[in-house]
C-alpha cells in the first residue's frame, strides 16, 4: 500500500538562494537608479527651464528694483540699471510707529529681531498670554498715536504679527489710516497717497481667496516715484 505522506519539498541551494538575492537587489537598484535620474534631474530641471521661461521673474524671487521695475537677479549696486531693494514676497522693517512717518509701515514681525529671514517665525504665545495682550495694547496705543485715530479703530493686522513674520502685506484698512500721517510728512496731498493706495490694491485670488490687500514695499516705491 502506498504511504499517504507527501514528498518533502526541495530546498533552494546556497548557490540558488544567492542568485535570487542578486536579481532582486539588481531589480530594487535600477528601480532606485531611475527614480534618481528622473525625479533628481529630469524632473527638476525640466520644472525648473518651464519657469525660467514662462515666469522668469517670479522663479527668480519676484525681485523689485529702487524704481519699481522688476529684476530677474541680484544686482545690489545697480549696474543693470536700479538697484535691486527687494522682494514682493518677503516685508521689509520701515521704522516702527513713531519712527519714520514718511513711509508706510508693515504688520509688527516677531521674526527675530523684525523680518528676519533666517529666524523665520511668529511669537509662540497664546491669545490669552499677558505678555501678548500687553504686547498688543502698547501696539495700539503706538499706532493711534502716530496716525492720529481712536485706539478702537487700529486694524488688527497693524497689530499682530503673521505667522511666518515676514508677510509683506497690509490691509486696506490700515494703508488707507496711514495716508495722512505719509502725506503730511512728505508735504502731499492726501489724495495723492491715497491714489497710490488704490492702484496698490491687490483683490482676491481667483476672486474668491483670501482677503483685499496692499503691498507695503510697492507702496512704498511708489511714494519714492513720487517725490
Amino acid at each position: 500500500m502506498a504511504s499517504s505522506d507527501s514528498a518533502p519539498a526541495v530546498q533552494p541551494s546556497g548557490a540558488g538562494t544567492l542568485v535570487a538575492l542578486v536579481r532582486q537587489s539588481w531589480a530594487g537598484l535600477r528601480v532606485l537608479l531611475l527614480a534618481t535620474v528622473v525625479l533628481g534631474l529630469i524632473y527638476p530641471l525640466t520644472v525648473t527651464g518651464i519657469g525660467q521661461v514662462v515666469f522668469p521673474w517670479q522663479a527668480n524671487g519676484s525681485l523689485v528694483r529702487s524704481d519699481g521695475t522688476h529684476a530677474n537677479a541680484v544686482d545690489s549696486d545697480g549696474d543693470d540699471g536700479a538697484p535691486v531693494v527687494g522682494s514682493v514676497l518677503i516685508g521689509q522693517a520701515f521704522g516702527a510707529p513713531g519712527e519714520s512717518p514718511e513711509w508706510f509701515h508693515g504688520r509688527p514681525s516677531a521674526a527675530g529681531e523684525g523680518y528676519d529671514t533666517l529666524a523665520s517665525a511668529g511669537s509662540n504665545l497664546g491669545p490669552n498670554n499677558p505678555d501678548l495682550v500687553a504686547m498688543i495694547e502698547e501696539r495700539r496705543a503706538a499706532v493711534a498715536a502716530e496716525d492720529g485715530v481712536d485706539p478702537a479703530s487700529v486694524p488688527p493686522d497693524a497689530l499682530t504679527a503673521s505667522g511666518s513674520g515676514l508677510d509683506p502685506h497690509i490691509s486696506p484698512a490700515y494703508a488707507l489710516q496711514q495716508v495722512n500721517r505719509v502725506a503730511e510728512a512728505r508735504g502731499l496731498t492726501s489724495d495723492q497717497v491715497r491714489a497710490i493706495v488704490d492702484e496698490a490694491l491687490a483683490g482676491r485670488v481667483l476672486g474668491v481667496l483670501g482677503e483685499e490687500r496692499v503691498n507695503v514695499l510697492e507702496l512704498n516705491l511708489a511714494l519714492v516715484r513720487l517725490g
